[in-house]
C-alpha cells in the first residue's frame, strides 16, 4: 500500500494511494494514523486538488555515510569493509520537506550536491532489535535526498552543518509498505539528465544490519526514518535546477533549488 500525507482546505490527513496513472491517482482517505490499525474512509480526492507533504515528519532522521563502495571511492574515501561499523549522523526534523518543495541553496556553502537514498521508515518504538524482529519494525520505504553542502562537509569535522541544513532532507512522494528492498533500482536526474543509477543490492551493509546497529544505542519511534546510503553519481545542484529521485517500486520524489531568501 502506498501512504500518503497531505493537505487539502487547510486539513492534514494520511491517504491510501490509488491508481497507476499519474492523471488517475487518488487518496482514500485514512481514518486514524497509519502507525495503528486504521480503516479507509472510502472518501477519495484526486491526486491533483491535493499538496502533497513529507510522507512522515521525523523525530529524527538517521542517515548512514558510505554504504555504497564506488560512492566511498568517487569522494577519494577508503571504501569500508563489511566488519567496519556503519558511518551514523542525524538530519534533525527541521530539514525535512517533501516532494514539490522547494530545496534552498544555504548561503554558507557554494557546493551542493545531490544524494539519492532508499528510505526506511519506522512503524513502531523500537530498540535492541535482533535480526530476525527487523522486519516487524519497518512501516515501509520511501524516497529520499540527503542533500549536502559538500565543501562545508569537506572543511567542517562534524556534518551537522554540512548535511542538516534547513530543507536538506526531502522525502516522499509517499510511503510503500508492501516491499522488498533488497534489489531496487535508484535513480537521479538533474534537469531530466541522469545523475545516479545504481542498485541496494551494492549496499555494503544491509538494512538488517543497520536497524540493528542503530536501535543497539537508541530508541526509535514510529515515524522516524533511516537513510541508507547512496550510490555513485553525486554532483553539483544550482538554483534553478530540478533534482529528481526515482526508486524502483515507490516513486519519484521532485524538487527545485531556489535561492536561499
Amino acid at each position: 500500500m502506498r501512504i500518503a500525507r497531505f493537505s487539502i482546505d487547510g486539513n492534514v490527513a494520511f491517504g491510501a494511494v490509488e491508481g497507476n496513472s499519474p492523471d488517475e491517482l487518488v487518496l482514500d482517505i485514512i481514518k486514524g494514523i497509519p502507525f495503528a490499525d486504521f480503516e479507509l474512509s472510502g472518501t477519495k480526492v484526486p491526486l491533483s486538488k491535493v499538496r502533497l507533504l513529507p510522507p512522515v515528519l521525523p523525530n529524527k532522521v538517521v542517515a548512514i555515510g558510505r554504504n555504497y563502495a564506488e560512492h566511498a571511492a568517487e569522494l577519494g574515501h577508503e571504501v569500508p569493509k563489511d566488519s567496519d561499523a556503519p558511518i551514523t549522523f542525524f538530519k534533525p526534523s527541521t530539514s525535512v520537506i517533501g516532494s514539490g518543495d522547494a530545496i534552498a541553496y544555504p548561503s554558507f556553502s557554494q557546493e551542493l550536491h545531490h544524494e539519492a537514498e532508499l528510505a526506511v521508515v519506522i512503524g513502531r518504538m523500537c530498540r535492541e532489535v535482533p535480526r530476525d524482529r527487523v522486519k516487524d519494525v519497518i512501516f515501509g520505504y520511501t524516497c529520499a535526498n540527503d542533500v549536502t553542502a559538500r565543501d562545508v562537509q569537506k572543511r567542517e569535522q562534524q556534518w551537522a552543518r554540512a548535511k542538516g541544513f534547513d530543507t536538506s532532507c526531502p522525502l516522499g512522494p509517499w510511503v510503500e509498505t508492501d516491499l522488498d528492498p533488497a534489489d531496487l533500482a535508484i535513480q537521479c536526474t538533474v534537469n531530466g539528465e541522469q545523475r545516479q543509477l545504481g542498485r541496494t543490492t551494492d549496499m555494503i551493509r544491509s538494512i538488517e544490519d543497520l536497524v540493528v546497529h542503530i536501535t543497539e544505542a537508541m530508541t526509535l519511534l514510529p515515524g522516524d526514518v533511516i537513510l541508507t546510503g547512496t550510490p555513485a553519481g553525486v554532483g553539483p545542484l544550482t538554483v534553478g535546477d530540478e533534482v529528481a529521485v526515482t526508486i524502483e517500486g515507490i516513486g519519484t520524489l521532485t524538487n527545485k533549488v531556489i535561492k536561499r531568501g
